[in-house]
């Protein structure tokens, strides 16, 4: 099952304050990948200077301990997933838990080193961290890397699960990215939060500006979530 969210998730509730605040989670109207017209957008490449990626690494760290996965390295993918792993590995250290941590060129080096991979051996029961989940595309990618090099993709961590039906030959499906890495694929989703605390947290600001959204952000889970 995906860890993370339930229906009094005070941390879910602060990541999204935090999201909004830091400008990250936007609302208006923005085309997704798959062509959809969506009313908010979650960057995480704007958690963009030094006190924001570490508050977003305690958020990573807190719900993954909590979760109970048990891991034995982080692996972020290229390239939002690169600073997302180290600073989350920073955060488990502090925390007590020092694990290695390694990433992925996106072209293979021919010099130095060499290859793709960068950082700690790939080796034991890995834990991907990456920011949301669209179709999947990146976590096959990181899977078949992992495997490559011998060890175990075991587990996922993402910052948000959007809760959308994914898309394949440019028609929906009816599952979402998520779902299909869970069931499919077999790995563990680990999730700070989820579009379900997106639509408490908008339907809690009441008559505000930021209230105004919840309507639209509903209309959108009617029609394109996954239960």
């Amino acid at each position: 099952m995906a860890v993370g969210t339930g229906s009094q998730d005070t941390l879910a509730q602060d990541f999204v304050q935090f999201s909004v605040d830091s400008g990250v989670l936007r609302f208006g109207e923005f085309k997704t990948k798959a062509g959809r017209l969506s009313p908010y957008f979650f960057n995480a490449g704007l958690f963009d200077d030094g006190a924001k990626l570490g508050r977003l690494a305690q958020f990573y760290a807190q719900r993954i301990l909590a979760s109970g996965i048990e891991f034995d390295m982080l692996f972020g993918p290229a390239y939002k997933g690169i600073p997302l792993a180290a600073a989350v590995a920073i955060e488990l250290a502090r925390l007590g838990r020092n694990l290695p941590y390694a990433y992925n060129r996106k072209e293979a080096k021919d010099h130095g080193e060499g290859g793709t991979l960068v950082g700690a051996p790939v080796r034991g029961r890995v834990l991907i961290v990456d920011d949301v989940m669209s179709a999947g595309t990146a976590v096959r990618e990181s899977i078949a890397i992992i495997r490559s090099a011998g060890a175990t993709p075991h587990a996922v961590a993402i910052a948000l699960d959007r809760q959308e039906k994914a898309t394949q030959d440019g028609q929906d499906v009816d599952h979402s990215a998520v779902q299909f890495v869970r069931d499919q694929l077999g790995l563990q989703v680990c999730t700070i939060a989820q579009l379900s605390d997106l639509l408490q947290y908008l339907q809690h600001q009441g008559g505000t500006t930021l209230g105004e959204h919840y309507p639209q952000v509903l209309a959108y889970r009617d029609r394109y979530g996954v239960d």
